[in-house]
C-alpha cells in the first residue's frame, strides 16, 4: 500500500521509523532484534536507507590500492526480507549519488517486481573525500531529476525506449524536506521553492530532515502550504543519544538545538543520562506533533531501537 493510502485510511498520527543496513559481513539478525520491540506500535512502514559507495586503500605488498567500496550494502534485499517477516511496507532510499541512471532503472524494476510501493527519492551526500556532491558519471545530479526518472517509469517511460504495458509501476515518491533548509541552500525559500519543484514533477509526500523546535517545522509546514505545497508532510526526529552529538549534529545535519536541550545534556555525567534527556525531549516533541495533527512521526533510529520504544509507548 502507498504512504499516501496509509495516510489517508488513517484515523489518528501513524508511528514509523527508519533502519539502517548492517555492515557487509554482518548477520540481518541483528536488525530484527531491532525491530522487534517496535512493532507493538503497528508502523504501516518502514523506511530502509542506501548507503553511497566510498573508498578504500587496499596494502598491495606495501603500495597502497585505492578501491570502490560499500560498507552496507543490501537495502532492496533488507527491504524483502522486512516485508516477509513482518507483512509491513518498506520504502528504500533511492540515491542519485552513487547510481547511474541506468542502475537506478534496474533497482527500480526490482522493486515493482517485489511489490514494493513506495521509494525515497534523495540526492545523497557527498563522499568523505568531497567537499561538495558532485553527481555520479552517468547518475542524476539532483533529486528532482531522480523523480522524474521514477514518474517517467511508472507511465512505461524506460531510459531507451517506451514500454507498451498493462503493468507499469506505480510508485508511492517520498522526497526530503529541511524545516532549517538545506545547507546549500541561499535561504529557506528559496529551498521550498526546489522542494515544490520535486512535488510538481510528482513527489507524493515530504519527510523532513530531523530538528529539535517544533516551532521550526510548524513555520516551514505554514510557509509551504504558503508556496502551494499541499502534499502530507511528515517530521522526523532524532532523539539525541550521546553527549558528542551537541557538536555532530549541528557539524552534519546543519539543525540547532534549542538551548534548554543543549543545558540539560551538558548536565549530565554520562551518555547514560544524555540518551534519557534525549528521549524525554524527543517524548514532549512527539506529543506536541502529534496534537497539531501529523500525519506520521518518523523516527531516526540509528540502528538502535530502545530510546525509540520509550519514546513510542509514552506517545502511542
Amino acid at each position: 500500500m502507498k504512504v499516501t493510502e496509509h495516510i489517508a485510511n488513517a484515523r489518528e498520527t501513524l508511528f514509523s521509523f527508519e533502519v539502517i543496513p548492517p555492515l557487509k559481513g554482518r548477520r540481518i539478525d541483528e536488525l530484527y532484534r531491532n525491530i522487534d520491540p517496535l512493532m507493538e506500535f503497528k508502523p504501516p512502514f518502514i523506511d530502509v536507507t542506501t548507503s553511497r559507495e566510498e573508498y578504500v586503500y587496499i596494502d598491495r605488498d606495501g603500495l597502497y590500492e585505492k578501491q570502490v567500496t560499500r560498507m552496507r550494502p543490501g537495502t532492496l534485499g533488507i527491504c524483502a526480507s522486512i516485508k516477509h517477516k513482518y507483512d509491513v511496507d518498506t520504502i528504500p532510499h533511492v540515491l542519485c549519488g552513487g547510481f547511474t541512471k541506468e542502475e537506478t532503472e534496474y533497482l527500480l524494476v526490482d522493486c515493482h517486481y517485489l511489490g514494493i510501493d513506495n521509494v525515497m527519492a534523495l540526492r545523497g551526500d557527498a563522499m568523505k573525500e568531497q567537499k561538495y556532491f558532485e553527481p555520479t558519471q552517468g547518475g542524476h545530479a539532483y533529486a528532482s531529476e531522480l523523480v522524474d526518472q521514477i514518474v517517467c517509469l511508472n507511465k512505461g517511460q524506460y531510459l531507451h525506449d517506451v514500454v507498451e504495458t498493462d503493468d507499469c509501476s506505480d510508485f508511492c515518491i517520498g522526497v526530503a524536506g529541511y524545516p532549517e533548509k538545506h545547507l546549500e541552500s541561499p535561504s529557506l525559500r528559496t529551498d521550498i521553492k526546489w522542494l515544490k519543484h520535486k512535488v510538481d514533477l510528482g513527489a507524493d509526500y515530504i519527510v523532513t530532515q530531523m530538528f529539535f523546535d517544533n516551532q521550526k517545522f510548524f513555520e516551514f509546514v505554514d510557509l509551504a502550504r504558503e508556496m502551494g505545497i499541499d502534499v502530507p508532510i511528515i517530521p522526523g526526529i532524532k532523539p539525541i543519544a550521546v553527549k558528542r552529538h551537541l557538536q555532530l549534529l549541528p557539524q552534519v545535519f546543519r539543525t540547532e538545538l534549542p538551548e534548554p536541550l543543549i543545558e540539560a545534556v551538558e548536565a549530565c555525567k554520562d551518555n547514560k543520562a544524555v540518551r534519557q534527556v534525549g528521549i524525554e525531549w524527543a517524548i514532549e516533541q512527539s506529543r506536541e506533533l502529534k496534537a497539531a495533527g501529523v500525519p506520521v512521526l518518523h523516527y531516526y533510529s540509528m540502528g538502535k531501537s530502545d530510546n525509540i520504544q520509550a519514546i513510542a509507548k509514552a506517545v502511542f
